[in-house]
Order: C-alpha cells, then sequence, then structure tokens
C-alpha cells in the first residue's frame, strides 16, 4: 500500500482521499536518478472519477442559496463552490460571481470556465424560462448535472392552469377552479357573482408570490378580477386568473427529491407569510418556517405520499415532462384530507432554512443520485430534533424600504444549536449591509418547536441593522 496528499493505491485499486475507487490499475516501477511509479488505470471506475472531486455552481442569491451552499460545503465531494450571483453569506460558503440569474449566456461561460460539474438551479424563474434545457442543449454543457426541472415541467409552478389541469388529469386532489382571460371576462364577472364567499383569485404565471387573493366580498373578488385582467396589476402573470374554491385548513409545505422516476422525502415544514403577529397583515416572502409539524404523523404521511406525490411522479412520467429536483407541495390539510394548493419547482424560502438543517445525508451525493437516476438506493437521515427559522427584514418590508444599512454583530459567534443565513445582504466597502426586503433569517434547533423558536429569538436579538423587525410569535400555534 501507498499513499501521498491526494492518492491511496493498493496493489491493484487506486482510491481518492475521500476513500473513493476510482480504478483497478497496473503498477510499474522503474530507475533513473531516483525511483519512479508509474500508475495506469486499467479499469476506471468513470462515475467515480468524475464525481470524486466536483467543482458545484449555484444559481440564486437568498436564504435559500445561503443554505445550500452551507449543506454543500459540508460534502468532501465538494471541490470549489461557486453562487451566482450569490450574496455576502454565500460568499463565506464559495465564490460568488456576478452573474445575474437570468444571463444564461454568462452562466454558460462560467459553467465552461470552471469547469462546473453540477448546478444547482434556486429560484424558480429561470427553471421556468428554460435554463435546464439550455445547458443540456448546449454541446459544451450538456453533460453537466443540472438540479432542476425542464423547462415543460416548471410550468407546474409557472402555470397555474397547467398545473390545475395536470391534477385534473392525474386525479390529485385539488380545490374546484375555473380560468379567465380578458376574452371571457363578463363570464368570469356572472361567475364570481354566483360564487360563494370567500373567493379565491390566482393569476396564472408567476408574480413574486403575490398573485394569490383572497377575497371576502363579491365587490372585492370583482374589482380585483377588473385589476388583474383588465388594467394589468400582475403584468403579463395576470394574462390569465383562475378563480378557486376556499379550503379552509392548516397549510402545510412538503418537499421531495426527485430523479424522474424515483423520490425521497425530505422534512416538512409550516411557514408563516403574513407580515404581523398572529398572522395578520400584508402577505410576504416568509416571516419564519417551523419543522417536523407536530400533527404530520405516519397516517397523514403515507395519505399524501399515496393521493399526492407518487400520483405527481407518476404523472411527470406519463407526460414525458423531464423532472430531475425538487418538488414542494404547497398542501392544504382541511379536515383531515390532503389538497394540493399550489405546486412550486425548488425549494421554498424561508423552508429551507428548517429543511435542510434536519437532514444528514451528504447533500452532494443526494444530488448524483437525482442527476443518476438512483434515488431508490438512497436512505433517507433526518435529526429528529425540532427547528424553527425566524426571518429579519428591512422596515416598511413587503412595501417601500431603504437598502445599505450595516448590519452589526454578525462577527459574533453563534450561540450553540443557531444558524445564521443571509438572504438580501451584500459586502459594501468591507461592511455587510443590507440589500433587500428579507435580510437575514435565524435556524435555531431545540427539543421541540417552542425552545427551538426561543433559542433563534435570542441569537437575532444579538445581531441589529436600522429597522429591522421580525415577528416573535413564530410556530406560536405549537409552543
Amino acid at each position: 500500500m501507498a499513499q501521498n496528499s491526494d492518492f491511496l493505491f493498493t496493489s491493484d485499486k487506486l482510491y481518492n482521499a475521500n476513500n473513493i475507487n476510482l480504478g483497478t490499475i497496473d503498477i510499474s516501477v522503474f530507475t533513473a536518478d531516483k525511483i519512479n511509479v508509474v500508475i495506469i488505470v486499467r479499469r476506471p471506475n468513470f462515475a467515480n472519477i468524475q464525481t470524486a472531486y466536483m467543482n458545484i455552481l449555484i444559481v440564486g442569491a437568498g436564504g435559500r442559496e445561503h443554505t445550500i451552499a452551507w449543506k454543500l460545503k459540508q460534502s468532501p465531494l465538494c471541490n470549489e463552490l461557486f453562487i451566482a450571483p450569490g450574496n455576502a453569506g454565500t460568499a463565506m460558503c464559495g465564490t460568488n460571481l456576478p452573474i445575474e440569474t437570468a444571463d444564461f449566456a454568462s452562466l454558460k461561460n462560467a459553467v465552461i470556465t470552471h469547469n462546473i460539474q453540477l448546478i444547482i438551479v434556486g429560484p424558480e424563474e429561470p427553471l421556468v424560462n428554460g435554463i435546464t434545457d439550455f445547458f443540456a442543449m448546449n454541446e459544451a454543457t450538456k453533460d453537466v448535472y443540472v438540479i432542476g426541472p425542464s423547462k415543460n415541467a416548471s410550468q407546474l409552478e409557472g402555470s397555474k392552469a397547467f398545473a390545475k389541469s395536470f391534477m385534473e388529469h392525474h386525479k390529485i386532489p385539488t380545490a374546484k377552479y375555473t380560468g379567465f382571460t380578458i376574452e371571457t371576462y363578463k363570464e368570469g364577472i356572472e361567475y364570481i357573482r354566483k360564487h360563494p364567499l370567500p373567493i379565491v383569485l390566482k393569476a396564472d404565471g408567476l408574480a413574486a408570490g403575490k398573485g394569490v387573493l383572497i377575497c371576502h366580498s363579491h365587490i372585492e373578488a370583482l374589482a380585483e378580477f377588473e385589476l388583474m385582467l383588465m388594467r394589468s396589476k400582475f403584468g403579463e402573470a395576470g394574462k390569465k386568473v383562475i378563480i378557486e374554491e376556499f379550503l379552509k385548513g392548516i397549510e402545510i409545505s412538503v418537499f421531495v427529491l426527485t430523479d424522474g422516476s424515483n423520490y425521497i422525502l425530505l422534512p416538512e415544514a409550516k411557514d408563516y407569510k403574513r407580515i404581523g403577529e398572529g398572522d395578520k397583515g400584508l402577505n410576504t416572502g416568509g416571516m419564519g418556517a417551523v419543522s417536523p409539524i407536530p400533527f404530520f404523523d405516519e397516517t397523514l404521511k403515507e395519505k399524501i405520499r399515496r393521493t399526492i406525490i407518487e400520483p405527481t411522479i407518476a404523472g411527470l412520467k406519463e407526460d414525458e415532462l423531464e423532472y430531475k429536483g425538487f418538488i414542494f407541495f404547497g398542501l392544504m390539510i382541511a379536515g383531515n384530507e390532503p389538497y394540493v394548493i399550489e405546486y412550486n419547482c425548488r425549494l421554498g424560502d424561508p423552508e429551507t432554512e428548517v429543511v435542510l438543517p434536519r437532514l444528514k445525508n451528504d447533500l452532494v451525493e443526494l444530488f448524483i443520485a437525482t442527476a443518476t437516476g438512483k434515488l431508490n438506493e438512497v436512505t433517507v437521515n433526518i435529526d429528529e430534533r425540532s427547528a424553527a427559522t425566524i426571518v429579519a427584514v428591512s422596515g416598511g418590508y413587503p412595501g417601500e424600504y431603504v437598502k445599505g444599512k450595516e448590519i452589526h454583530g454578525l462577527d459574533i459567534e453563534p450561540i450553540e444549536g443557531s444558524l445564521v443565513f443571509h438572504s438580501g445582504t451584500t459586502l459594501e466597502n468591507e461592511k455587510i449591509v443590507t440589500n433587500g426586503g428579507r435580510v437575514m433569517a435565524i435556524t435555531a434547533f431545540g427539543e421541540d418547536i417552542k425552545e427551538a423558536a426561543e433559542v433563534g429569538q435570542y441569537m437575532l436579538e444579538q445581531l441589529y441593522f436600522d429597522d429591522m423587525y421580525f415577528r416573535g410569535d413564530i410556530g406560536y400555534e405549537f409552543k
């Protein structure tokens, strides 16, 4: 047996420093001024050689992407890590690249320049716009693993009408609905007048999480319907409007990672969208999340698998929709029955900040299994502790807010059981400053949700920027 800092080889096999078998070898020894060893890989293990050390690119800039970067960096399979465009937090995990998520050409150049072998697409917009297809159809990048569905499959999130039609065809439980366009505006008016209250209106396309309205009077619903269709309130996203049955219950988030045939179930979560405590006020991108959900027992889990997850995976395959990545099921539990409110084609934010910290598996290994169709060989290991995430936002959010405020306290070592993830931050003159509405997410562990939320809030109180706001009641119904 011989060894150096990079490789270990026995009489017939070559391993890298992570004990990954790179192939069967022949060893020849010859002498000149000194002894030289020539290693010839006779039967290389190409799969392991390719994945022994991976250069990885994350596309995105939020708290979700910082959490993914933090998790990937723990893997011995991760060599160099790049994030485009990233934030001040992701810069602590890897190298930020000043490339916007919509600039596919520059992302392709970065993939080639940095010899990227694995790409993880964080946000929905590039997926809906076809980033996975773009890399797959380019000769220079076609062999790079991409975690994210094809453009056609991403329509599960990109079009509410597409998602509803998919669910209807594959008999997946969801709220009753009807769709209207400007051409059927008058029919929509009559439909609303006869519809029981409350009435749910949804912009068909991507509307930055603001395209869903729950109207408690017919006058309000008619006014919003006009704004959406006739006055382009949500632009292109609102050219078609879905009017949906209101389901009363508890909303939860369920996540799977699929290779298109197999899937693994990740930890579930519950997020808190309203800006005010007690779930009051305007909708936001998310003010916090908790995991696990106390009432998410084996009976409910198996019902969700049987009636929602497995029919969805089978439907994607039947409809020939290429899907290698995350599916986020937004569910309503009404009367102990699960219904799909929406599909998302990526991880949620801030749910990622409680889901991935509870996942014990090597995330690079999971992504390789996803890309190579081997998720059926994976066993998921979950941290049984509870996790809570509390989001700190800029004053004025979700309305107008000011950027560029210095964040104090980040040099303090996080207290045991807590993690600090950056969302809207950037580095200016060697200082970390605010750069968005949602600025930071503090995740903490505890024996239960109450303890996790208390630890997280205490850690968050050690940080400060001018006009900072956060909800102090995350997980309130489980405390």
